[in-house]
């Protein structure tokens, strides 16, 4: 498999290829697995994202960072972020896990991502598993409200409806741009209810609907 696409959108290329390989092999496919590489890049994720948010927010409480970490490094916010990357088109899985679609099962792609963060630390050292992480997570930290705890836009909208007791929104794809690798995605988000209906643009479709759900939630503010 070809895997210089994946390196290109991760902005890493890897010396050691064998440890690119076994960050992407399920232990359904065979003895040489990611786990061990996974354990690795937990902690390495949590150490970069924790000295992220300690230089961001000089006036957050240990608490109050111990939260924000923790929502970033979710297995839904992990599993989001592989899917940017097209992860699961990359896994190495056993039959059984191809059949059952498990290249799109969240807990597999996050501990996917996980191992593609320890093999960038074995590979090039902290520095470089730094700068992989700083640059997936680079528009989260950067659109993060410390006073929601970190919450995403989505989240916010969803509790804010739950609340409400109102149907959670509805999201949908209605434009995509420019070449494979550098898409523009235009996400719709659709509150029936209460007639609201925005639209976000981003590099992911993710990016997209966070934005579309911000927009939503202003709305539902004013």
């Amino acid at each position: 498999m070809d895997y210089g696409p994946l390196q290109r959108k991760l902005g890493y290329s890897f010396v050691q290829a064998p440890l690119l390989q076994q960050a992407l092999t399920h232990r359904s496919h065979s003895t040489q697995h990611n786990e061990r590489v996974e354990f690795l890049g937990d902690s390495v994720l949590n150490c970069c994202i924790a000295h992220e948010l300690y230089q961001r927010f000089a006036d957050l409480k240990e608490g109050e960072l111990s939260r924000l970490r923790a929502n970033l490094v979710r297995q839904e916010t992990l599993a989001e972020l592989a899917q940017e990357l097209e992860l699961g088109s990359y896994l190495r899985l056993g039959e059984g896990e191809l059949r059952s679609g498990g290249f799109r099962r969240p807990s597999i792609l996050a501990d996917g991502l996980e191992a593609l963060f320890g093999a960038v630390f074995l590979d090039g050292g902290f520095a470089a598993a730094q700068g992989v992480v700083r640059a997936r997570y680079a528009s989260l930290l950067e659109h993060m409200d410390p006073q929601t705890l970190g919450k995403d836009p989505k989240t916010l909208l969803q509790e804010l409806l739950q609340a409400r007791r109102l149907p959670l929104p509805q999201y949908a794809v209605v434009g995509t741009k420019g070449a494979a690798h550098q898409q523009l995605f235009q996400v719709e988000c659709q509150i029936p209810q209460l007639a609201i209906r925005t639209v976000g643009f981003g590099a992911s479709r993710r990016i997209a609907e966070q934005e579309a759900a911000q927009l939503a939630y202003g709305q539902m503010h004013k």
